[in-house]
C-alpha cells in the first residue's frame, strides 16, 4: 500500500464503535462509506432510531448505508465495490461479513474486538470478563476471517478491570483505546511497516455468548462475590433485577455486606439495618446503594431530597419517613 493517506470504509453501530469513527476522520483519512445497522424502534414510544454510528457519521458528513444484511446482497457488494476504498474496519458491527466482501480489499480488513484474544471471542466480552472476575482484559486488532473473532492479531493492548468498574464504564475505555490504536495501526500501514501477525492459540480460546434476558433474574444462592460482579457486568443492560412487592426492581449498585447480622431471614429478603437496605442471600449479604423500581427513576440510599417522582420507591424500598410540611402561622 502507497504512503497517501488510507482510505476507509467502516463499519459499526453502537457508542463503542464511535471514538473509532471519530479519531479515523481526525487522523486525516477520507471515510468513503459508514455501514451501520437499519434505524429501529426503541423507548417508551417505540420511535424509530438511528444508531449512534449513524447520528455521528451524519454530524460529520459521511455517507451511510444501512443494509440488513450483507449476505448475498448484491446490492451493498456493488456499492462497497464502488466506493474503491483501501480498508475495511469493522467495530462492533453486528453482521456477518460474508465471504465475498472478505476476498474484496487485498485482505486489509480489520476488526476492533473488546478483550485480549483468544479469550472472550464473541457477541459480549465486556460483560463476560467482568462477570467472571477477570483482572485485565483489552483491545486486540486482529484481520477478520470467516471464523468468528478467530483472525491473526496486529496489535493488543491491555486494559485493568478495577473493582468498581460496569460493562458501561470499561466499555468506554476499550473504546477509547481502540480508537487510538487504530490510527497507530493505519498509519504503520501507511508507512509500509511490516506488521507481525500472530496467530490465536484455539487452546485457550473461550467464548463471550450474547447475553440473555433470562440470566437477569437474581439468584439468590449466588455467592455475594459472583452477584457484585453479575450487577456490574450487567450494567446497563439488561440490569440484574428481582421482584419486589410483584413489581420488578431492578439492582443498579451493589457491595458486600461484611459484618455479621444475628437475624434469622429468610434468602431473597430485603430489609433494613442501621440504615442500610439489605439483601439476603443463601450465603451472605449485599448491601444495596442503587435501585430502580418498575416505572421509576433511579435513587440511591445517599438520597436526602424526596420529590413525587420519588416517593413510592423511597418509602417501600428505603422506608424513609416522608418529610412533614412546615405549617405556616
Amino acid at each position: 500500500m502507497s504512503s497517501k493517506k488510507i482510505s476507509v470504509i467502516f463499519a459499526g453501530t453502537p457508542d463503542f464503535a464511535v471514538p473509532s469513527l471519530e479519531e479515523i476522520n481526525v487522523a486525516g483519512h477520507e471515510i468513503k462509506l459508514v455501514l451501520t445497522q437499519p434505524d429501529r424502534k426503541s423507548g417508551r414510544g417505540m420511535n424509530m432510531k438511528c444508531s449512534p454510528v449513524k447520528e455521528k457519521s451524519k454530524n460529520l458528513g459521511i455517507p451511510v448505508y444501512q443494509p440488513s444484511s450483507l449476505k448475498n446482497n448484491k446490492e451493498a457488494l456493488e456499492k462497497i465495490i464502488s466506493m474503491n476504498a483501501d480498508v475495511l474496519i469493522v467495530v462492533a458491527y453486528g453482521l456477518i461479513i460474508p465471504d465475498a466482501i472478505l476476498n474484496l480489499f487485498d485482505g486489509h480488513i480489520y476488526n476492533i474486538h473488546a478483550s485480549i484474544l483468544p479469550r472472550w471471542r464473541g457477541a459480549a466480552p465486556i460483560h463476560r470478563a467482568i462477570e467472571a472476575g477477570d483482572k485485565v482484559t483489552g483491545i486486540t486488532i486482529m484481520k477478520i476471517v470467516k471464523q468468528l473473532d478467530a483472525g491473526p492479531m496486529l496489535m493488543k493492548q491491555k486494559v485493568p478491570i478495577t473493582s468498581v468498574d460496569t460493562t458501561e464504564i470499561l466499555s468506554k475505555k476499550l473504546s477509547e483505546d481502540g480508537a487510538k490504536m487504530i490510527v497507530k495501526l493505519l498509519k504503520e500501514i501507511e508507512s509500509g511497516k511490516l506488521i507481525k501477525l500472530e496467530e490465536q492459540n484455539e487452546k485457550d480460546v473461550t467464548y463471550a455468548e450474547k447475553i440473555k434476558k433470562n440470566e437477569s433474574l437474581i439468584d439468590f444462592s449466588n455467592a455475594p462475590e459472583v452477584l457484585c460482579r453479575k450487577i456490574r457486568a450487567f450494567n446497563p443492560f439488561p440490569m440484574m433485577y428481582m421482584i419486589f412487592q410483584q413489581k420488578v426492581l431492578k439492582i443498579i449498585k451493589a457491595e458486600i455486606y461484611k459484618k455479621e447480622i444475628n437475624q434469622n431471614l429468610i434468602p431473597g429478603k430485603l430489609f433494613l439495618y442501621r440504615d442500610n437496605l439489605l439483601l439476603k442471600l443463601t450465603s451472605g449479604i449485599l448491601k444495596i446503594d442503587e435501585v430502580r423500581l418498575e416505572g421509576k427513576k433511579t435513587i440511591d440510599r445517599k438520597s436526602t431530597r424526596l420529590n413525587s417522582s420519588h416517593d413510592k420507591i423511597s418509602y417501600a424500598v428505603f422506608g424513609l419517613k416522608k418529610k412533614k410540611k412546615k405549617q405556616r402561622h
